[in-house]
């Protein structure tokens, strides 16, 4: 927050809502209060509160998270939404009713109608894995929907996406590929969302009084960037920045905070099966490609020596607690990235609770994957065969880097990489590494307390008899 208004352009922020995101299903580093919540309302740069991704706390009226609510809307601030249930009934209404004003989480035509006819703004997101608007903004092309209710949005790109592909005006010209007027694009990109965050009279529009930020572009289609200007000064050329960008000092704690307890080894990454069983039915996360929302599914897996194999299709995930040094770690099992041969994928970006998941065909390559991100203080490291083939160093909170964007995008471009070399053909499947330790999105998850059924807010057991 304080970085973003160092910068020589226009950065808001939203105070985050929701850690733990699932209360009782999670643990997380810290929990955040309505008192934390009302005191960065007073904050400059903040515009309202983030992601209320505990629907089922709003919908039953769950005294901490209408008291965040109540916070924001006692300072005149957006309370932003994250409904991520399929279900548009009776539940959906009632989150509705409980103050949350806009949701990035539809996926189909179906869920933006639902949210702007209950008076919400739908928020259509192309991030770097999440392609939701192509399937949702029929609702204003072919439906006819007023278009003022419609924002385009990203949530989650990682650096190799904004630096080669760009950010917001990559999603502009995907909404104009998909059939959208490109006015009406950007509006969904500029009025739209300084209208929804009261800041109309600010930013939004090329009118007297505002903010002079503009980008002057020879084609609304295909969107080049020639110029920017932000507040009065043009900034970028060309794609050449011509400012510089402060950087705010890091405190050593902000710097170290991988604190697992103690290295680990490839016995705790093991799967221990019933006593005499030779197979065992296991429930698996199911990654769906360029989707958010993952499938419960089942498999049945053999037993070597009382351990559970996995095998094909299957392999294993874990999560290392990494904030209080408790030592835990849960086994779990993931289905759909394809990796084959030994291998580990490790990383310390795991929404909200940012702990640390390791995917892996191997225990012990786990736990390399493992200790290497405890030794640099956090980011995403990918093992093959007994040697380190990528590294995307984070060392601020294990989740950002302070170099520049290029080089972090460049060693993005190589964990990238080094996950296809792994067998892994999903788009982006890093992004879908990153949440599936996010308890709020259907179906399945893990979180440092086991594994859990999204669409119950239960846990399930890893294994089950085989019949």
């Amino acid at each position: 927050h304080d970085e973003a208004l160092m910068q020589p352009v226009n950065i808001f922020t939203q105070m985050p809502s929701c850690a733990p995101s699932a209360p009782g299903l999670e643990t997380t580093g810290f929990e955040i209060t309505a008192e934390d919540v009302a005191e960065a309302m007073h904050w400059p740069g903040i515009i309202g509160l983030g992601e209320m991704m505990n629907f089922p706390g709003v919908t039953a009226g769950d005294p901490k998270m209408l008291a965040e609510i109540a916070a924001t809307q006692r300072a005149g601030k957006t309370v932003g939404g994250h409904y991520a249930s399929p279900d548009l009934g009776p539940a959906f209404a009632a989150y509705v009713a409980g103050g949350p004003a806009d949701d990035h989480e539809g996926t189909c035509e179906a869920d933006a109608i639902a949210r702007m006819r209950q008076g919400m703004r739908s928020m259509i997101r192309l991030g770097s894995a999440w392609y939701d608007v192509e399937t949702q903004i029929t609702a204003i092309t072919e439906k006819g929907l007023d278009s003022r209710n419609m924002i385009l949005c990203t949530d989650d790109c990682h650096s190799g996406t904004l630096v080669n592909d760009g950010h917001m005006n990559r999603v502009v010209r995907h909404a104009i590929d998909c059939g959208c007027d490109p006015l009406v694009a950007l509006q969904m990109a500029t009025i739209n969302t300084a209208t929804h965050f009261g800041l109309e009279r600010e930013i939004g529009s090329l009118t007297p009084g505002r903010r002079a930020d503009v980008i002057l572009t020879s084609d609304l289609e295909t969107l080049p960037i020639e110029t920017v200007i932000a507040r009065g000064q043009i900034v970028a050329e060309d794609g050449v920045c011509l400012v510089d960008c402060p950087h705010y000092d890091w405190p050593p704690h902000a710097r170290q905070t991988v604190n697992m307890g103690k290295a680990l080894g490839a016995d705790d990454f093991q799967i221990t099966a019933p006593a005499g069983a030779n197979a065992v039915t296991a429930n698996v996360i199911g990654v769906v490609e360029n989707q958010a929302p993952t499938r419960a599914l089942k498999f049945e897996l053999p037993v070597t020596e009382g351990r559970v194999q996995s095998t094909g299709e299957v392999c294993q995930i874990a999560l290392v607690e990494r904030h209080r040094g408790t030592g835990t770690v849960v086994n779990a099992l993931v289905s759909g990235f394809g990796y084959q041969g030994p291998m580990a994928m490790a990383s310390t970006v795991a929404h909200d609770s940012h702990h640390m998941i390791v995917v892996g065909t191997d225990t012990e390559h786990m736990a390399m994957a493992a200790n290497r991100l405890r030794e640099v203080g956090g980011g995403i490291t990918i093992f093959k065969d007994g040697a380190e083939l990528a590294m995307v160093e984070l060392p601020i909170a294990g989740l950002m880097s302070d170099n520049p964007a290029s080089e972090v995008a460049a060693k993005t471009e190589a964990m990238m990489q080094a996950m296809r070399d792994c067998g892994c053909t999903l788009n982006n499947a890093y992004m879908q590494h990153s949440l599936l330790a996010l308890v709020v999105i259907p179906e399945l998850r893990i979180s440092d307390l086991g594994l859990v059924d999204v669409r119950s807010f239960e846990f399930i057991p890893l294994l089950e008899p085989v019949s």
